[in-house]
């Protein structure tokens, strides 16, 4: 599957910068081209600069909106993030569709963080601006705010709501990304935000590049494409994957007939699966989920027909209403990886705290300002009798 990735705001870049990194590693170790081109937008010349894989020009690192911001963002302000990149999305367009292969692609993948001002308020923009534009599906990734964020920055949860409701109206899927999930507090913040970007691109490696191989002993018997994932994904969506090492000794005999070493293949298939269903990007419940897929990555000699079957029953069991694709990538490395992908799921939690916490802010807010305003008129009682000097 090809993808055109386009990252909004700070953390959208970031994540879009990560992409970029990833398209290097299927090309310099696989020979493919899984993502024919990566952008970021933003309206703040100095979130570009930590942007190092994306190329480096104004077709590619494009400022948005520079005669209103001069470059400074819009201060988490994600009405006009919308406005500003709604006003420039032609220009954006424009620069999208400078990829040489851009109508190769089968679809595109627009990312942001839902607390910032440009991506919370540009990304549903730039979804809505690509499907009226182009018949090929588009997808968002919106990675939600920190505990922290939300604690200190009661803008973070309007944002984000605003964003989260926008956006699931007009994209194919969304893959929700809940930050907190992925903390480490042995880790500093940017060690933090740089580790939970690479783990949140990972597993997008495997399923885009299956069908996309054109080496005989790379492709599976029961190959994964592009039509596959597009029939899984839609609305919210979550993805993850799990590695289990084995052994990488070549064996001298035949390695499906030994019923213990089938045995020992299944066992690492359900651990990694387990691994990839304990990590997935938003925690939700996978019997919510109405669609699924999975994809085996393995040396051949640990493929069989038992494993494929055993991890079909094991993701039956979480999401016995869910209909379930799957597809096997056979790979000369030690180890077994299973990705798996959740999607058409009825109940977020998180996202329906979000809705709520914001709906409820409003409340807060006009409190707060008749307090504010009542303690102000007492100050003003005690010194009505103070002479002024003016």
């Amino acid at each position: 599957m090809k993808l055109v990735v386009v990252g909004i705001g700070q953390c959208g870049g970031r994540i879009a910068d990560e992409f970029a990194r990833v398209q290097a590693r299927a090309m310099e170790f696989r020979r493919l081209e899984i993502i024919l081109d990566t952008f970021a937008v933003n309206t703040d010349a100095a979130d570009m600069a930590s942007i190092r894989s994306i190329r480096n020009d104004y077709q590619h690192m494009i400022l948005a909106g520079a005669g209103k911001t001069r470059g400074h963002g819009v201060a988490k302000i994600s009405e006009m993030g919308a406005e500003i990149i709604r006003d420039d999305a032609d220009k954006i367009i424009d620069a999208m569709r400078s990829t040489s292969r851009f109508y190769e692609a089968d679809a595109f993948l627009v990312i942001a963080g839902t607390a910032g001002g440009t991506g919370g308020g540009g990304a549903p923009v730039i979804v809505q601006e690509l499907k009226k534009r182009f018949d090929k599906p588009v997808y968002s990734m919106l990675v939600l705010p920190f505990e922290h964020e939300e604690n200190t920055e009661e803008r973070t949860i309007y944002n984000s709501a605003l964003c989260l409701k926008a956006t699931s109206s007009v994209a194919d899927a969304i893959f929700l990304v809940d930050n907190q999930r992925y903390v480490r507090k042995d880790f500093s913040l940017k060690g933090n935000i740089s580790g939970i970007n690479r783990i949140v691109t990972e597993p997008f490696l495997n399923p885009l590049s299956a069908g996309e191989e054109k080496r005989r002993g790379n492709i599976g018997a029961r190959l994964l494409d592009a039509g596959d994932i597009i029939q899984t994904l839609d609305g919210w969506s979550a993805i993850s994957y799990g590695v289990v090492k084995i052994p990488f000794i070549p064996m001298p005999w035949d390695y499906s007939s030994n019923f213990r070493k089938k045995g020992s293949s299944v066992h690492r298939g359900i651990e990694a699966m387990d691994q990839a269903l304990g990590e997935m990007s938003i925690d939700f419940n996978p019997e919510d989920a109405h669609s699924a897929l999975f994809l085996i990555s393995a040396p051949h000699r640990e493929l069989n027909m038992e494993l494929v079957k055993e991890l079909g029953d094991h993701l039956r069991n979480y999401a016995p209403q869910a209909v379930i694709r799957n597809g096997d990538y056979p790979r000369n490395k030690a180890s077994i990886d299973v990705t798996v992908m959740l999607s058409k799921i009825a109940c977020v939690p998180r996202v329906s705290q979000i809705y709520s916490k914001a709906t409820a802010l409003p409340d807060v807010q006009q409190r707060r300002a008749v307090e504010r305003k009542t303690k102000a008129n007492l100050t003003e009682e005690a010194g009505k009798d103070v002479p002024s000097l003016l």
